[in-house]
């Protein structure tokens, strides 16, 4: 949520609104679409959740490195250029890596092969979509939030929240990192 604020300060509730709405949904078909799909993905383009976390790590670091310079707060969006920035910023960073990141994709591609029927598929569909709900609840809860936090309480959390995103990218990037290492250590 803080990313969120900090991203949509600026933005009419309208267009908050939409961008969470549409952040939500690309998360919920991303993990689904992974969840259907991923092995058989990872497997046909010889590539490992490892490598998703080091790419994840990056972009989260490339995005607390400007919420910690305090970058992503001063954009100034005319209102023609906003349909264009709420689609931007709703695919990423929001969507994914924030909400549907390798941690997430990971999860929902070893539960759907664990599910051993069609019936404990649907309920794993079913608490996705319940789960993205929720996320979409609590991403509209932050306007009210940024209208008691103010200015300065906001650029405070950007700043803050810049370097929480920076610790997250490094371990990120050095969890998947770490088995590369190990293997050319052998």
């Amino acid at each position: 949520m803080p990313l969120f604020m900090t991203m949509t300060k600026d933005f009419e509730v309208g267009y908050r609104r939409k961008t969470a709405l549409k952040a939500t949904v690309v998360a919920f078909f991303t993990i689904i679409c992974f969840a259907m799909t991923g092995q058989l993905l990872f497997r046909f383009f010889g590539i490992s959740v490892d490598s998703l976390r080091i790419v994840g790590g990056i972009i989260f670091f490339i995005m607390g490195q400007d919420m910690l310079q305090a970058r992503l707060g001063n954009t100034k969006i005319t209102e023609s250029e906003m349909e264009k920035h709420v689609t931007d910023i709703s695919i990423t960073p929001l969507a994914i890596p924030m909400m549907c990141g390798p941690g997430a994709i990971t999860n929902a591609i070893v539960l759907m092969q664990d599910a051993n029927n069609l019936t404990m598929k649907i309920i794993l569909i079913v608490i996705v979509l319940i789960i993205c709900t929720i996320t979409y609840l609590v991403l509209l809860a932050s306007s009210p939030i940024m209208k008691v936090l103010g200015e300065t309480g906001i650029k405070i959390m950007l700043r803050l929240m810049g370097l929480i995103m920076m610790v997250i990218a490094v371990e990120f990037f050095f969890a998947g990192l770490k088995p590369f290492v190990k293997e050319m250590m052998k």
